[in-house]
Parts: structure tokens; C-alpha cells; sequence
């Protein structure tokens, strides 16, 4: 017939869910702040910045940070091509011929 679940059984039930979810959120906040400390490192920001990631909204908001603030890096150089890529090196032009 019907079955009762006893109150001590759902509380055990219920820690190890709760147990459960929080390995999961670990893993979840771990996977964003540890890539989001090394953006901030090379960006010349502090990585403790990465732990916004733990409030509300919080990775949104570092994510705009680093979208329109000026790096504190050096910008690596860009080839300059101009409008066309470089073309490869022509051979040597015949010599002359000897002048009577």
C-alpha cells in the first residue's frame, strides 16, 4: 500500500543530496576562477579579482571589467602588411650585357 518515509530517513536522504550539490558547485566555481585568475594575471589586473565569481552576477560583472579597461601589458607587435601580404623575394636581375 502506501509507503511513509520515516523523518530520519529523509533527513540523511537530504544531507547527502545537500552533499552531492555542493562537490558540484565546487567543481563549477573552480572551473571558472581558476582560468578567470589567469586572464586577470596576464591582463595586469589583481587575480584575486577572479573570486567575484563567487556573488550573483558577479562573473558578469568581471567579464565587462576586462572587456573595456585598458591592459596593463605591452601589445605584442603587428605585422604590418598594408593592403596586401608581402610577396616572396624576386631573383636577381640578370647583369648587364658587356658594352662594346
Amino acid at each position: 500500500m502506501y509507503n511513509n518515509p520515516d523523518s530520519t530517513q529523509m533527513l540523511h536522504f537530504m544531507a547527502i543530496l545537500f552533499g552531492f550539490y555542493a562537490v558540484i558547485i565546487l567543481i563549477a566555481l573552480a572551473a571558472m576562477i581558476i582560468p578567470s585568475w589567469f586572464v586577470c594575471k596576464k591582463a595586469g589586473f589583481s587575480p584575486w579579482l577572479a573570486f567575484l565569481h563567487m556573488i550573483p552576477f558577479g562573473g558578469l560583472v568581471l567579464l565587462y571589467v576586462l572587456a573595456f579597461a585598458d591592459w596593463k601589458v605591452i601589445p605584442a607587435p603587428q605585422p604590418y602588411w598594408g593592403q596586401y601580404p608581402p610577396q616572396p623575394p624576386y631573383p636577381p636581375a640578370p647583369p648587364a650585357p658587356p658594352q662594346v
